[in-house]
């Protein structure tokens, strides 16, 4: 059930492995993160309405003493974690980990906190909108029940590879290309 005296509330999740191998594909090669407007990507979503939490989750990057890559990645990202969380930005990032598999590494519990996190926000109706930039399907479940709760889901997609399976299931869709996120960029990267 909506809230009709804030009809204007937004949540805004972003999956954050997802974004950035977006970011860094052939379509957009946008490779540094560290000074991305995600603020200003995250107000003109919103378009006017009240953006009451912005949230950022990702696996952490661990690595060896030894392993100069592991290394660099580490430290990389830790620049990322403080421009998103500097008062500039002002997101909560929402950390899982990175698993090994014979070389190969995968997330573990990103997924999990993001669709908790939306189902905790329709249930205590913090909010009436969630603005999802994340085209992973195993998130639908998630997002039927926010649906279901009288929230709405709008799918942030990329114009390159959009999700036909969360397009189908979100209120509605909009698909981001370069010159969409062009203005978000420093102008030192561009």
């Amino acid at each position: 059930m909506e809230n009709s005296l804030s009809p204007k509330r937004v949540a805004v999740y972003i999956d954050g492995s997802n974004f950035y191998h977006k970011m860094k594909s052939p379509e957009l090669q946008i490779e540094n993160l560290t000074n991305f407007n995600f603020r200003g990507l995250a107000e003109w979503l919103a378009a006017g309405r009240e953006i009451i939490s912005c949230r950022y989750y990702v696996g952490v990057v661990r690595a060896e003493e030894s392993n100069e890559k592991g290394q660099y990645l580490r430290k990389e990202q830790q620049k990322l974690f403080a421009h998103l969380t500097s008062p500039s930005q002002n997101f909560v990032i929402k950390y899982g980990y990175l698993m090994n598999n014979c070389g190969v590494y995968h997330e573990k519990g990103v997924d999990v906190k993001l669709a908790v996190d939306l189902l905790v926000g329709a249930y205590d109706n913090l909010y009436d909108t969630a603005i999802l930039i994340s085209s992973d399907t195993d998130l639908i479940p998630a997002i039927q029940k926010v649906k279901h709760l009288g929230k709405r889901v709008e799918y942030i997609g990329f114009s390159s590879k959009p999700s036909i399976a969360l397009t189908a299931r979100a209120n509605s869709t909009r698909l981001l290309a370069k010159d969409d996120l062009s203005p978000f960029v420093a102008k030192s990267l561009l």
